[in-house]
């Protein structure tokens, strides 16, 4: 079992209180669903190949908007849907922390693209679930106004970070606590 640095509990505790914060102001199933739409309608709006992404998924986790920022030490968190079938059956927030060279604000919208079963069903069965330790999710990076190659989705879990602006390059998503806030 390998150590646990202060550096690492300084940074899951500030997640952690950034959850039990988000948990007590969560926003309403209607405005977090109202948001997942806006955001599902620009990702196939803005990317081609994301119909026949969407097509392939057992279910879509959205995130359509996580606020990170930073100095020094840095925090995000959002609110978000898990769709199965085109309808929301749960309610999710996404905590992480981090620590280095930042400094200022940031927004994005990020979708977890579930294309195996087995996956969807371990997210859904898991009590707060963790980027990099409870799965492994491959982030997809295509340029504004690109295209998805379907080929590239090979994987149980796939995740596209976008904004107005299309997606974001080279983004780690490890470390991520994601954590039910509401079921359907």
């Amino acid at each position: 079992m390998k150590p646990v640095s202060v550096t690492h509990t300084i940074l899951m505790l500030i997640a952690a209180m950034m959850t039990s914060i988000g948990i007590a102001n969560a926003a309403s199933q209607e405005k977090i669903d109202r948001r997942t739409n806006e955001a599902l309608s620009e990702f196939r709006s803005e990317i081609s190949g994301a119909d026949a992404v969407l097509s392939k998924a057992v279910g879509v986790l959205v995130f359509p908007r996580i606020t990170k920022g930073g100095f020094g030490i840095g925090g995000e968190y959002g609110e978000g849907a898990l769709r199965i079938g085109g309808k929301s059956v749960a309610y999710y927030s996404n905590a992480a922390a981090s620590a280095g060279l930042q400094i200022g604000l940031q927004r994005r919208r990020q979708m977890l693209v579930f294309l195996d079963q087995t996956a969807l069903d371990k997210f859904r069965a898991s009590d707060g679930w963790e980027i990099g330790v409870d799965a492994s999710v491959t982030v997809i990076t295509v340029g504004a106004g690109g295209s998805i190659d379907t080929k590239q989705l090979n994987q149980p879990i796939v995740a596209f970070v976008f904004d107005s602006k299309g997606l974001m390059y080279n983004l780690s998503l490890e470390g991520t606590k994601i954590s039910r806030i509401h079921d359907d």
